[in-house]
């Protein structure tokens, strides 16, 4: 059972910036591409940032400019640097490892909620 460690989340006021952190077993860091994904209450879940193997990023338009993603390979974790929070950002976020053909690894989620 491959786990997915997330960490990080928490209450923060519009402006503020938050830090996630997702540690992956060595087997999968090094191998697939690593994402970050967010559900709100009645909306489907969405992609939020992803990073390959090769460390080729990708956003979605709303967070392009305010959230980064990177990873360190030495502690085989993806992180998720929030900035300019939203209260639109407010959302469970998940981390995911993939690699086609094979199905996703999922974390448990972690809440981030963006009020004052």
């Amino acid at each position: 059972q491959v786990q997915l460690v997330e960490s990080g989340g928490g209450l923060v006021q519009p402006g503020g910036s938050l830090r996630l952190s997702c540690a992956t077993p060595g087997s999968i860091f090094s191998r697939y591409t690593m994402g970050w994904y967010r559900q709100s209450p009645g909306k489907q879940r969405e992609m939020v940032a992803s990073i390959t193997s090769g460390a080729t990023t990708n956003y979605a338009d709303s967070v392009k400019g305010r959230f980064t993603i990177s990873k360190d390979n030495a502690k085989n974790t993806v992180y998720l640097q929030m900035n300019s929070l939203k209260p639109e950002d407010t959302a469970v976020y998940y981390c995911n490892a993939r690699l086609l053909p094979f199905a996703p690894f999922w974390g448990q989620g972690t809440q981030v909620t963006v009020s004052s």
